[in-house]
């Protein structure tokens, strides 16, 4: 629940995941769809709390994606990856949104009637709570600038990831969109 601008724990990676995606709204869904199936094969399975919380991560992160890092013609990148902890008795998962655009940077707003979940003046707006989300459920969040051009990275990491909570994959239930025959 702490924001960082520090760079990922140099960990093993136990999975990753990279997509990128138009920055449309329907980009944005098809990243959560697409990310939530990747989770679900990690053996995290659809209706748990990690997968639950991993899912409104990056919806929320690719959301922001497109409506405030939209340029026109460039797509936003989705990087999702299963760290190993220490102790190797949980896994980390890293979410990393990328966009193009690096003259609109992550400050969620720092009212302490906001932090504090009160009401103010703007409460009925529809939008501009994700980044409290984002804050709330993750372990840890923040952004970088983009490495390989104009942009910036942000990302956000969820420990809670346990043995206790994760399905192997031979014993996982489906009961998410690939549930359906095809």
């Amino acid at each position: 629940m702490n924001r960082t601008e520090q760079p990922a724990p140099a960990t093993p990676v136990h999975s990753c995941f990279t997509l990128r995606f138009s920055s449309t709204p329907r980009g944005a869904r098809l990243a959560r769809r697409l990310c939530g199936e990747r989770l679900d094969a990690w053996g995290i399975p659809y209706g748990s709390d990690a997968h639950d919380v991993l899912s409104l991560l990056i919806s929320e992160l690719a959301t922001n994606a497109v409506t405030h890092g939209h340029v026109t013609g460039r797509d936003f990148r989705v990087h999702l990856l299963a760290l190993s902890t220490p102790d190797a008795a949980a896994l980390t998962i890293r979410v990393e949104v990328t966009d193009t655009r690096d003259d609109r940077l992550p400050e969620p707003p720092a009212t302490p009637a906001a932090r504090a979940g009160k009401p103010t003046a703007d409460f009925a707006r529809t939008g501009g709570r994700g980044l409290f989300l984002v804050e709330a459920l993750a372990d840890r969040w923040g952004w970088a600038p983009r490495q390989d051009g104009p942009g910036k990275t942000v990302w956000a990491e969820d420990t809670a990831v346990t043995a206790a909570t994760m399905a192997t994959p031979a014993t996982v239930a489906r009961s998410g969109p690939s549930a359906a025959p095809s």
